[in-house]
């Protein structure tokens, strides 16, 4: 009798615990290839309450920090991800979900309620630094292609993991700029053949991802995106830059690029 009592009142103080958390309702986007975003299942699996996207791809869903949150539908892989503190206080998300590129079947940026820059100075110096709690991989068969870290991993330090190209939360750095950034900045370089720029076929991805990228991450502004890639590769820009290997040093000239291109209006 002992035992049970011991165990019914565990079992009693978890759900007070449970219901005393408190959470906010939080607005959501979701951002496809296709038209097809109705429908699609976000589900907080630890309040065990979920919602689907209406005919605009939105959402709203109630959340509080540390929850896990699912995101599911037939045509996607399903993609799991930890709510952090700036999603609460921006209360706000914004999921893109993408079949293929490159081997990559989906990306979610949490663009908004951030500090507002990709860029950060680590002590005092231009150095790049990725806000990297603002993106987050679901990749398919993860363990192929080195995507280990997922939203159970402790939170550390970045600052030396990116400079030494590790993953963290899931998050490869250089796979953000080759996935997204790269193949429009290779569209319209002119240089291809003389820089031994790589081919990007245009199908690959769409040219709105990286829009809504430098929108959200640089503050271009969305009717000025074109005038912003032809700004950075203008003069005297290094093309060599969008080759392979070179993804941290072009991020960062993409950021004092943004800066000159933001302070001309």
């Amino acid at each position: 009798m002992k035992k049970i009592l011991y165990v019914l009142l565990i079992f009693a103080t978890v759900n007070l615990s449970a219901q005393n958390i408190t959470r906010v309702d939080v607005k959501g986007k979701i951002v496809v290839e296709h038209n097809d975003i109705s429908g699609i299942t976000i589900f907080n699996s630890s309040s065990n309450k979920g919602t689907v996207t209406d005919d605009n791809g939105e959402f709203t869903i109630a959340i509080a920090e540390n929850d896990i949150i699912e995101v599911s539908a037939i045509q996607f892989q399903n993609l799991n991800f930890k709510v952090n503190a700036d999603i609460v206080a921006s209360k706000s998300m914004k999921i893109f979900l993408i079949e293929e590129i490159n081997k990559l079947d989906e990306i979610i940026v949490k663009s908004k309620g951030l500090s507002g820059n990709l860029i950060t100075d680590i002590d005092g110096s231009k150095t790049f630094n990725p806000k990297l709690d603002a993106l987050y991989f679901g990749v398919k068969h993860s363990s192929e292609y080195n995507f280990e870290t997922d939203y159970k991993t402790e939170v550390t330090n970045i600052g030396d993991d990116v400079q030494r190209n590790r993953l963290y939360n899931g998050l490869n750095v250089v796979n953000v700029v080759d996935q997204l950034l790269l193949p429009i900045f290779r569209s319209e370089a002119k240089e291809k053949k003389v820089s031994d720029i790589p081919e990007v076929p245009t199908k690959a991805i769409k040219y709105y991802f990286a829009s809504e990228f430098l929108v959200d991450n640089f503050k271009i502004p969305e009717h000025r995106v074109e005038d912003f890639i032809a700004f950075v590769e203008s003069d005297d820009f290094d093309f060599t830059l969008l080759n392979y290997g070179r993804e941290l040093e072009f991020l960062e000239i993409l950021n004092q690029k943004s800066i000159e291109f933001l302070k001309k209006g």
